[in-house]
């Protein structure tokens, strides 16, 4: 089964997020990118599964 995989602009919208921070702070945050292709055409996506993961982990108490 192949993973499941959101581009930047997916995740910012689902996170309720500007798309620079998830370029910028994203990756500090714990969220690890994914970089498919080389050069300006390279594309960066994130796993969902993972964002998902990440989230319950931001859960307060």
């Amino acid at each position: 089964m192949a993973a499941q995989f959101m581009d930047v602009k997916q995740v910012a919208e689902y996170l309720n997020m500007s798309v620079t921070w998830v370029y910028k702070e994203a990756p500090k945050a714990g969220l690890t990118p994914y970089k498919f292709g080389r050069g300006r055409s390279a594309k960066i996506q994130f796993r969902a599964s993972e964002i998902q993961m990440w989230i319950k982990q931001q859960r307060l108490g």
